[in-house]
């Protein structure tokens, strides 16, 4: 088998692997949330865990960017909203734009190059602020993020927001960081993914970060991108 074989083969086998938990999800119901087929006639349906893919769906991507969650019933049980249907994000969005901008800057790329998800793939009760609990974070990092981050095995994952780090970090045994510096300064690894956390890209979690220091959110990322370079093909324990 050429090269070329070899990776259509793992191309296949992973987009496979990643339909198995998207069908997991539509087909799953956990109490006291709603699924996305339930909004609009199943218009913001997708084959993916989270629509937020249908925009960032690279699946040899070396950079994953982990969101919290996707969205609320409140903002699905308004108008429809093409933008989100085709893409699967709001691109005029501050969460959406600010990260476009950070991953730009960083790494030179596209939103398009990364495999971009979501931990929590199922619909909160309330508007887009209102809280999902702990125990439910970490049991969907147990059944869709961290399958997702071994099938599509980046070299690093972006996690947005201390809350969504922690899920991940107590799904793998890890203990709970308490503050966001701290979280930034303690990546850790699942498989061969490298697993950073950064302040989430919404405005109040960027506002927050820079307080003290305007271009803290700036030096966070340069941090964790010149880690990202020296890292390079150095093989992972």
């Amino acid at each position: 088998m050429s090269e070329q074989q070899g990776r259509i083969k793992e191309c296949r086998a992973k987009k496979d692997e990643l339909l198995t938990l998207a069908k997991k999800r539509q087909s799953s119901r956990w109490e006291g949330y709603y699924c996305i087929g339930d909004y609009h006639g199943g218009k913001y349906e997708c084959d993916f865990v989270s629509p937020y893919s249908k925009g960032a769906c690279n699946i040899e991507a070396q950079i994953m960017v982990l969101l919290q969650d996707w969205s609320s019933h409140e903002w699905l049980s308004g108008p429809l909203n093409l933008n989100v249907v085709e893409l699967g994000h709001s691109s005029g969005l501050p969460t959406n734009k600010n990260l476009c901008r950070l991953l730009f800057d960083s790494f030179g790329i596209e939103l398009t190059a990364t495999y971009s998800t979501n931990l929590f793939p199922f619909i909160k009760p309330g508007g887009m602020s209102s809280a999902i609990k702990h125990a439910d974070l970490i049991r969907a990092a147990h059944e869709f993020a961290i399958p997702q981050i071994n099938i599509v095995a980046p070299r690093l994952v972006i996690c947005l927001g201390l809350v969504t780090f922690n899920a991940l970090r107590e799904a793998q045994g890890e203990s709970r960081v308490s503050i966001i510096a701290e979280a930034i300064a303690n990546p850790f690894r699942i498989g061969v993914s490298k697993v950073w956390c950064q302040a989430h890209t919404g405005a109040l979690g960027q506002n927050n970060r820079r307080k003290g220091n305007i271009l803290q959110v700036t030096e966070d990322w340069r941090r964790m991108k010149a880690e990202f370079d020296t890292a390079g093909q150095i093989q992972v324990p």
